[in-house]
């Protein structure tokens, strides 16, 4: 059986990446193996032999999901010669956020942030902490003078209009919303 330390065979990223597309569609929360296994062409059996349990699994996905994030912020630091500000990168965040493409990777993130909040002892362990950390990272980064205080609060600012956009698809308030809250 793959252990976390062994580069995952061909096949176990195939089905990773298989994994990771359907729970986008289906959430984690009422994850499976069955189901799963029978949408992404697998057999339960399988799955438990190449992730070793559900859990490993989700783990699994919660770290490919993590990937596409730090991706976005090494693709948006490489932008940049030179700290662009806060507020640039705070709205290029927004953008990517706010695309009607990555609603479902949103859904998703939301998810495990939640889950990871309630059961930081389970597979989730630990998520929402490393994202919090990633993006504080690149904002810092941003505008290396700017306040810790201000960091968060342009953070949280994010993740707030992004739980209201997804709760509510109205993407015209919220971006107004973000761009006040930028302004000041």
């Amino acid at each position: 059986m793959p252990t976390t330390k062994e580069a995952p065979s061909a096949r176990q990223q195939e089905l990773l990446e298989r994994a990771y597309a359907y729970s986008l569609t289906h959430g984690l929360a009422d994850l499976s193996l069955r189901p799963l296994a029978t949408a992404i062409g697998s057999s339960p059996r399988v799955l438990l032999f190449l992730f070793g349990s559900k859990d490993g699994l989700i783990r699994a996905l919660l770290a490919r999901a993590r990937a596409d994030e730090l991706e976005l912020l090494r693709q948006i630091d490489e932008r940049y010669d030179d700290p662009p500000g806060l507020t640039v990168i705070a709205r290029e965040l927004w953008t990517w956020l706010a695309a009607p493409e990555r609603r479902p990777l949103m859904t998703f993130w939301v998810e495990a942030y939640g889950r990871s909040l309630v059961a930081p002892e389970g597979p989730w362990a630990d998520f929402a902490r490393s994202t919090v950390a990633d993006w504080l990272e690149l904002l810092a980064a941003s505008e290396p003078g700017q306040s810790a205080a201000r960091r968060t609060a342009v953070l949280a600012m994010l993740r707030g209009a992004l739980i209201d956009l997804l709760a509510t698809g109205d993407l015209d308030r919220t971006t107004a919303a973000v761009e006040d809250y930028l302004e000041d």
